[in-house]
């Protein structure tokens, strides 16, 4: 990779040497250590050719600095990449969103992997907006979760952010969250938090429980828990729970989680909680369609 791309990549806050394991993967995925056997035996030698990334449908364009680094990565120094937007923009069908100038052998042994990358981040940038309208004119903001393609998590939350999502953790490693699971494990909500507590200092970590009745909720509050997760709750109990954070730690956040649709986003907003959890974002947005459009060779 070039040197802007490398400077590129940590503007947005992604280690480049991540993009670099996720391409290189990808690029032996395809090649396994031989050769585009179509291209070799089709395609002059010495050809060279120039390709657009075209946008097939309307969304939100995200990885255009991982598509340089995808294609530098690839191709070298024998390659040149222009791009027209920015992560982040709105794209209609038919908008060129990068060109790329290379050897045609080359560009086309890297195609389906540069569009594989580009189409998955932009349809998640692209799902993400959609949630970002539903819940304009709330305080509400939409949040990821973990359940993303293993190996591409941090790209798959960067493209959240391209969406106007904000991110949750990242992995167990940077936030505490007691979920179900480790309350039983514990013996209940407040062993649980008794037990984090002793392990880690009291503010040194966001400290999230997972809760599902009323009852739990107030065992959380009392006991040391700095964010609550509402897990399948109706808009009633949501409500409840929000009123009861408010009025006995206002500091606490308070995130919608469970069975959350685009179509009832406003509701939920509406009972005043901080963030919903939609895992959807990462693990069922389709892709955004693009294609690369090889023009005449030169």
């Amino acid at each position: 990779m070039r040197d802007a791309t490398i400077e590129a990549l940590r503007a947005t806050g992604l280690d480049p040497s991540d993009i670099e394991r996720i391409v290189s993967q990808a690029l032996a995925e395809d090649l396994h250590d031989g050769e585009d056997v179509t291209s070799m035996a089709t395609v002059p030698s010495g050809n060279r050719s120039v390709a657009d990334y075209v946008v097939r449908q309307s969304g939100v364009i995200a990885g255009l600095p991982i598509l340089k680094a995808t294609l530098e990565i690839a191709l070298g120094d024998d390659v040149d990449v222009r791009t027209f937007v920015e992560d982040g923009a709105t794209v209609a069908s038919g908008d060129v969103v990068a060109t790329v100038t290379a050897s045609t052998i080359a560009l086309l042994a890297v195609e389906r992997v540069s569009l594989n990358l580009l189409c998955r981040l932009s349809g998640i940038a692209t799902s993400t907006r959609r949630w970002v309208e539903a819940l304009a004119g709330t305080a509400a903001r939409v949040r990821d979760t973990r359940k993303t393609t293993p190996g591409l998590r941090h790209i798959e939350k960067y493209a959240v952010r391209c969406g106007g999502g904000v991110n949750h953790r990242q992995g167990l490693y940077d936030a505490v969250l007691i979920k179900d699971n480790h309350v039983v494990a514990a013996g209940g909500v407040i062993p649980a938090l008794e037990a984090v507590l002793r392990r880690y200092p009291r503010n040194a970590m966001v400290v999230q429980v997972e809760v599902d009745t009323l009852g739990e909720l107030d065992e959380a509050l009392a006991h040391g828990a700095t964010q609550i997760m509402l897990d399948n709750m109706s808009v009633e109990q949501m409500a409840e729970a929000v009123r009861r954070v408010r009025t006995t730690k206002s500091e606490v956040m308070v995130e919608a989680s469970g069975g959350l649709s685009i179509d009832s986003a406003a509701l939920v907003a509406r009972t005043g909680v901080d963030f919903l959890a939609v895992g959807a974002l990462t693990h069922s947005s389709p892709i955004l369609d693009i294609a690369l459009d090889f023009r005449q060779g030169i």
